[in-house]
């Protein structure tokens, strides 16, 4: 594998993991693809006064529909989350079972002095649920408004104000209604299109109004490997629309290139008139086997000459074209830039940092920070949890997994925390894991376990012990359990997930007061966290406590309460190839 030597003066000037190459003085500039690592799909974006805003999907993970800020196009700071508060949709997380279930792709869109999401959310009485937030301030938080709602069938909502000022929502399927964003009421019948080139499953549409036309682009082919993004336009909002003869205007089908499953994008301009696009792709290769990050966010540069079609250059990991705006990351606010590490020392001070997500709504005080670190009430179900055909959803993890991570954003990277943990049951269970889904995920716990009775009858006292295992499509490990030694009991331990490579994780332990006694206790293939029942999402990684089903309703039995101190997340290295990384 080749490793790239960046000189320090473009190591200061990038962000963290998509570097710029070159000044925005020079006539062409480079950067590195992904622009947003790890899980960001779908994205959409808008430049305002600026400053470039994005949103990408989130599922069942919350806080949900993250905003991304950026003045140069490469640093992206997480400004605030549009769905922030159970208050916003009671009950709705609660009420979802599926993995992939959630807020699906949604479009960002400044209008009249307001910011809008509107997505659609999947779970809800086998239907989908319409959601349209706004904001006069994204940076702040609680400025994302309730929700107005509306009913349809179809995913994937376009927002689109007219040069009358009548808004519209186009959807999957690629059909047209007039939006009512004061109610959600939507014009009826549906209005059908285009039904796109031929491949399945028609979404994610975008209207851009440009030169006299109405320009149509939406994604084709299905989010796998034959994904795709093809056009069309009209002289009229409501068509007919003339498809582009050159379709796909984006695809990497049928390649050998690193960047798989290009599509679902969004076009805008800088302050310069250039013209950008933003998409989804997987850095897989075309095997498509290897890609813990899911679907991430990148960047390519667009020629839209006036009256012509877009031309949008190809997805690849190294990239060349328009001068890029000057490296900037002055921005308000108080979020992570994306692409940066984690040093977090939780302390009763210290405010839950905005990059680390639950899978689904957490139960009402499951997570504080105290003087003793990041306290963690377990919850009945782990991270697993029973089928649920089988269990209340107490036990499904409906009701919240005392569960918090951040993406992973880096190929290598070391994650760890100091854990400060006194068990009282049998069964309580705290520590890490690389989180896909509750079917998909690699862990590392200290739990007691129940006493062995011995050859003549005796029975013992409780066991510490660590104990790995991993769910997931594939083969997996075998789990392993090794006893705490006696020596680090009544001590804190640090637990850590490290990359091998690209394509296994390592997963160790050691006492906080002597990192070299280190005990690597299990590894995993990263497959198990590449797609399989998390195709739409992408690894997390972060800590967690249970007590595996004991207790009633959604209380656990008292004394099983986890401590977690000196959270880090350190990234190493970027893969932009299948033989090249660059380091960070």
């Amino acid at each position: 594998m080749k490793l790239l030597s960046l000189t320090s003066k473009v190591s200061l000037l990038a962000a963290v993991g998509s570097l710029a190459l070159a000044s925005a003085s020079a006539s062409n500039s480079s950067y590195y693809n992904p622009v947003l690592p790890g899980w960001h799909s779908d994205p959409s974006c808008t430049q305002v006064d600026g400053t470039f805003y994005c949103v990408t999907s989130t599922f069942i993970s919350f806080p949900g529909l993250p905003i991304y800020a950026s003045k140069d196009l490469i640093n992206w700071k997480l400004i605030s989350h549009a769905w922030n508060r159970e208050s916003q949709l009671p009950g709705v997380s609660a009420n979802t079972a599926g993995q992939q279930q959630g807020m699906f792709a949604a479009t960002l869109r400044y209008h009249d002095g307001l910011f809008y999401v509107i997505c659609e959310y999947l779970g809800v009485d086998n239907r989908n649920l319409g959601v349209v937030f706004k904001s006069p301030d994204p940076f702040d938080e609680r400025a994302w408004s309730d929700p107005v709602t509306f009913q349809t069938d179809s995913i994937d909502p376009d927002l689109f104000w007219d040069d009358d000022g009548r808004a519209y929502v186009a959807t999957q399927s690629i059909v047209l209604q007039e939006i009512d964003l004061a109610t959600g009421k939507l014009s009826q019948p549906p209005i059908s299109l285009w039904n796109g080139t031929g491949g399945v499953w028609p979404e994610g549409p975008h209207l851009y109004r440009k030169d006299g036309y109405y320009y149509l682009m939406i994604a084709e082919g299905g989010t796998e490997t034959d994904h795709s993004i093809t056009i069309a336009r009209s002289r009229n909002l409501k068509g007919p629309y003339e498809a582009y003869e050159n379709n796909p205007i984006l695809t990497n089908r049928g390649t050998n290139e690193y960047f798989q499953t290009v599509g679902h994008g969004d076009l805008f301009q800088d302050t310069e008139g250039n013209w950008w696009g933003i998409c989804l792709a997987t850095r897989s290769g075309p095997e498509w086997e290897i890609y813990p990050m899911g679907r991430e966010t990148v960047l390519f540069p667009v020629t839209w000459e006036e009256g012509e079609w877009p031309i949008l250059q190809r997805v690849r990991g190294n990239m060349s074209g328009w001068a890029l705006p000057s490296t900037n990351r002055d921005l308000p606010g108080d979020g992570p830039f994306n692409s940066d590490g984690d040093v977090y020392d939780f302390d009763k001070r210290t405010k839950i940092p905005r990059n680390l997500v639950h899978w689904r709504v957490p139960r009402p005080g499951a997570f504080s920070t105290t003087k003793r670190g990041l306290q963690i009430i377990p919850s009945r179900n782990n991270l697993t949890g029973t089928p649920f055909s089988e269990a209340t959803p107490e036990l499904t993890g409906q009701d919240g997994l005392s569960f918090i991570g951040r993406r992973q954003t880096h190929t290598l990277f070391t994650f760890s925390v100091d854990l400060s943990f006194a068990p009282k049951s049998v069964g309580q269970e705290a520590g890490v894991t690389v989180f896909l889904t509750q079917v998909n995920h690699i862990d590392l716990g200290v739990v007691l376990l129940a006493p062995s009775r011995s050859s003549n009858g005796a029975v013992g006292k409780p066991q510490l012990a660590f104990r790995f295992r991993a769910e997931g499509t594939g083969i997996r490990p075998e789990p392993k359990i090794v006893p705490v030694p006696s020596a680090w009991a009544d001590a804190k331990i640090r637990l850590q997930i490290q990359t091998l490579n690209a394509t296994h994780y390592s997963l160790a332990a050691m006492p906080v007061g002597d990192p070299q006694a280190k005990l690597i206790i299990g590894t995993a293939s990263a497959g198990l966290v590449s797609g399989g029942n998390g195709s739409f999402v992408g690894s997390l990684v972060g800590a967690y406590a249970t007590c595996n089903g004991a207790g009633l309703g959604v209380t656990c039995p008292k004394g099983g309460n986890a401590y977690f101190s000196r959270w880090r997340y350190i990234g190493e290295a970027q893969y932009i190839s299948a033989t090249e990384s660059i380091r960070v």
